[in-house]
């Protein structure tokens, strides 16, 4: 019986030609019948890739044989359903493409990649190294969100410094005028949905005087899967693709408001209405 699923996953790795992995790549999911959004620069690979867990398994083993990408950490998440043809309902279409960046900072001379990742990053923090320092330090620790706001009205973490970020070059913006400057003193803890924003969020951070930086280590996705809504994370976990956003359990909270109504909600629609077609939340009445 074919199962729907879709996989995560980034590394960071000094590619001498992405251009040639494009290729690859594009031939590999092809070949699959597989969906999905993948990226790549000379600083490594970012890919949500959608279909059935066999072929995905068959998808992730042959992308393991590429020697750079022999270690990448796949995370694994339900999808919502498969076509006829057995590909991905989650996402309308293949997409490979190369970039400057795997992430838009908008920086990408001053990201430094070598075979162990990302140079000068915050310490990683496992999800129950995250709740020991949260339980050592209380209220000193910052947990700082490496999200576009949008991303983090449906969840966050419990009492989280939520950026009013638009998009992710703001972050650099932000930081260069002094928004944070309070925070460099304190233990900041960055965290994002699987842990590539923070790779480089942190190093930007800590290259701009933030003394004490981690980052939350597979961010929300590994953080929910190993926790639930047990531990610090409240809401649904936005995604990018046509599920928008997910629960961890049956438990998780609705945070949210319809902005048409008010109800809660962890639904998001993109406002054909307006100019630039924002996301916001709405409820199921008026979706």
């Amino acid at each position: 019986m074919a199962i729907p699923k879709v996989v995560l996953f980034y590394a960071f790795r000094p590619l001498a030609d992405p251009d040639a992995l494009r290729l690859w790549q594009r031939d590999l999911c092809e070949g699959l019948g597989l969906r999905g959004r993948i990226l790549l620069s000379p600083h490594g690979i970012n890919a949500t890739v959608g279909g059935d867990v066999t072929v995905l398994k068959t998808y992730v083993r042959k992308t393991r044989e590429y020697a750079p990408f022999h270690d990448i950490d796949v995370k694994w998440s339900d999808g919502t359903g498969l076509d006829g043809a057995g590909r991905s309902l989650d996402f309308p279409r293949l997409v490979v493409k190369v970039r400057d960046e795997i992430v838009s900072f908008g920086v990408p001379d001053e990201i430094v990649v070598d075979e162990s990742g990302v140079v000068g990053g915050g310490t990683r923090l496992r999800p129950d190294e995250l709740d020991a320092l949260v339980a050592e330090r209380g209220d000193d620790v910052v947990l700082f969100d490496g999200r576009n706001a949008v991303e983090a009205q449906v969840g966050h973490f419990r009492g989280a410094v939520v950026p009013d970020i638009g998009h992710t070059s703001d972050f650099v913006r932000e930081l260069d005028a002094g928004r944070w400057d309070a925070l460099k003193g304190r233990p900041v803890v960055t965290y994002c949905t699987g842990g590539i924003r923070c790779e480089v969020l942190t190093s930007i951070m800590r290259s701009r005087g933030f003394e004490e930086v981690y980052q939350l280590d597979g961010g929300i996705v590994r953080y929910g899967e190993e926790r639930g809504d047990r531990g610090l994370w409240e809401g649904h976990l936005y995604v990018f693709d046509e599920r928008m956003a997910v629960p961890f359990t049956d438990e998780a909270v609705h945070l949210a408001a319809c902005h048409v109504c008010g109800t809660p909600t962890s639904r998001l629609h993109n406002r054909e209405d307006l100019p630039g077609r924002p996301l916001q939340p709405v409820c199921d009445a008026h979706a």
